[in-house]
């Protein structure tokens, strides 16, 4: 008899609230437009498409539609934290929250999150042929010789689990999970919001 131990949580549901996800796709475009800093960062760092990761941080005071968004994200961490067992004095507190606005083949490198505790994605728009999340196992650096996996091995067992996101869908890992996001095939934009909870 075998059991399961260190469980790696991945959270997800479906926000149900069309009227927002169209306020945010309103303000992710109007954004990628008018934050200069945000353009010329996306464009020195070679981010295909736009972002306000490094150039925005009150969106939820500047923008209504985020101020409802980090509401809702706030009660999804609480469940979150409740399902991942975590000993906590207060509830998760939202510590950063940026949009993406990502064009065909572009893609993100495998990354963590540092000093967070609880990472996530919210997918606003997702065109045909955008590309998934990939999770990485994080035993992976030490498995040393470990054999790898059947292709039919239960989605446990397998060293990368891609997650093809869909508009609405609501992702949330505890941040040291690596991940990245692979390469589009399509000529559509996807928008997203990704945010971190201290």
């Amino acid at each position: 008899m075998s059991r399961s131990l260190f469980v790696t949580k991945l959270y997800e549901a479906m926000l149900e609230d069309e009227a927002l996800l169209d306020d945010l796709a309103h303000s992710i475009r109007a954004l990628s437009e008018d934050d200069v800093a945000g353009i010329r960062w996306s464009r020195e760092h070679r981010y295909t498409g736009y972002t306000s990761y490094a150039s925005l941080n009150d969106l939820p005071r500047r923008d209504p539609a985020f101020g409802d968004l980090s509401k809702l994200l706030t009660k999804h961490a609480v469940a979150f934290s409740e399902d991942c067992a975590f000993d906590l004095v207060r509830k998760p507190r939202l510590d950063s929250l940026w949009v993406n606005l990502l064009r065909g083949p572009g893609h993100h490198s495998a990354h963590i999150h540092p000093h967070s505790v609880i990472s996530g994605t919210l997918y606003v728009e997702v065109p045909k042929g955008s590309g998934a999340i990939r999770f990485e196992d994080p035993r992976l650096p030490l498995m040393m010789a470990a054999p790898t996996r059947r292709t039919d091995a239960p989605v446990e067992l397998q060293s990368f689990v891609t997650i093809q996101p869909q508009p609405a869908l609501l992702l949330l890992w505890e941040s040291w999970l690596r991940h990245e996001v692979l390469p589009g095939t399509g000529r559509g934009e996807r928008l997203s919001v990704s945010f971190n909870f201290a």
